[in-house]
């Protein structure tokens, strides 16, 4: 498998089960964390949650039904982490009682929502470029933030080999 690269010297009490939070943006490399994180919950018996960081539309903020429209943003992104998290399972062989759970939160600023949530978290995982990343850039801004700043162990999964795009 990748060789993750582990952060975080503060962990929790040994042996307590928690829950592993993974960063999903639809990146070949968010795939992979997502992979990494439902291989490593079935084997420490944690649950997963699945987390994606969706910027609003910038028309949102002018148009009166703006409120149903964010839901429908959220609704849309959900459906896709839904997606992705079937899709992950079935290429690693998730066991069918592993917990994960999908949420979306509509938010300017991934990494931060990503360090909030980890508060509680055993593990944060996320991918080493996401969407929008510069190529060559071995870890995108909101990973490095991940890494600085997450108050749990971060494991940063390496995109794919092979797989440039993005």
């Amino acid at each position: 498998g990748p060789s993750a690269l582990v952060s975080g010297a503060r962990r929790g009490q040994a042996g307590a089960v928690g829950t592993i939070i993974v960063g999903v943006d639809g990146s070949p490399s968010a795939e992979a964390a997502l992979d990494w994180a439902l291989t490593e919950a079935a084997v420490r018996g944690s649950g997963v949650l699945a987390l994606a960081v969706s910027p609003l539309p910038w028309s949102l903020g002018y148009d009166p039904n703006w409120h149903a429209d964010r839901d429908q943003v959220a609704g849309e992104r959900r459906a896709e982490v839904e997606a992705a998290v079937a899709a992950s399972r079935a290429r690693v062989g998730s066991p069918d009682d592993l917990d994960v759970e999908a949420r979306v939160q509509l938010d300017e600023r991934p990494a931060f929502v990503l360090i909030t949530a980890a508060a509680d978290a055993e593990l944060l995982v996320v991918g080493s470029r996401g969407r929008g990343g510069f190529k060559g850039l071995l870890l995108g801004s909101v990973s490095t933030a991940c890494v600085h700043h997450a108050p749990c162990p971060v494991v940063v999964v390496p995109q794919p080999a092979g797989d440039e795009s993005g």
